[in-house]
């Protein structure tokens, strides 16, 4: 099965159920076993593993194509991609409750600051909009199989992260999701939060422009495809 668009599918489900049952009470049953650390060491060489077969598989596909690449496709990825990087840079820099072994910034004075405000899952957010923006451009089985993935466990790992510290956190949980949102601004056009643009650091965001302008410029090395326009 191997270079086959089959070979694709087997890591990226691999992939997403690793991150999925995390989610689930095997996660419980695996930290009484191995320990906090042990689990969490586990559950990130297994995720590198798959990540890894799953970029490796991805390469050695056949190009199988469903789609032609419309010509709005590529200046839609120049449009997202700086706003993706940002928050994906946002979302390491700032620290999260909902980011594992955090969950004692829960009892910080301001437990969501920055980014926070805008939405409680910067890093998935930006990592959806890069799946999502390089969907119409690759429109082969391979590529709708990687980005799709990413897609789908970014999106939906919001809702299993937000029911996983519910349930462990109870009531510490309660104010920091009702003055966030998974959703970007909708805690704060509900009046639940307001936004403070100054918290979210200028530096991160020209951080996360350097980032996008070097893996733009470097795209063509790394991918095989030129990032820049014309």
């Amino acid at each position: 099965m191997v270079g086959t668009v089959s070979h694709v599918v087997y890591p990226a489900l691999i992939f997403i159920a690793i991150h999925m049952a995390s989610s689930t009470p095997l996660r419980a049953s695996l930290v009484r076993a191995l320990g906090e650390r042990g689990y969490t060491g586990m559950f990130s060489l297994a995720s590198a593993l798959s990540l890894g077969w799953l970029i490796w598989a991805y390469g050695a596909a056949p190009l199988e194509a469903l789609w032609s690449a419309p010509g709005w496709s590529g200046p839609l990825i120049w449009v997202i991609m700086p706003f993706s990087i940002v928050l994906v840079v946002l979302g390491g820099t700032t620290p999260n409750p909902t980011m594992a072994m955090s969950e004692s910034r829960l009892e910080a004075g301001d437990p969501a600051p920055g980014i926070l405000k805008i939405t409680r899952h910067p890093m998935l957010w930006g990592i959806a909009l890069w799946a999502l923006s390089h969907l119409p451009a690759n429109g082969d089985k391979a590529s709708v199989t990687l980005f799709g993935s990413f897609a789908f466990l970014a999106l939906i790992g919001m809702r299993f992260i937000d029911r996983k510290k519910e349930e462990a956190l109870g009531a510490a949980w309660g104010p920091f999701a009702l003055t966030t949102s998974a959703i970007p601004f909708v805690a704060a056009i509900q009046g639940r939060t307001k936004i403070a643009w100054g918290e979210i650091g200028l530096w991160k965001v020209a951080l996360g422009l350097a980032v996008y302008a070097a893996f733009a410029w470097l795209h063509a090395v790394l991918i095989g495809v030129s990032a820049l326009p014309g």
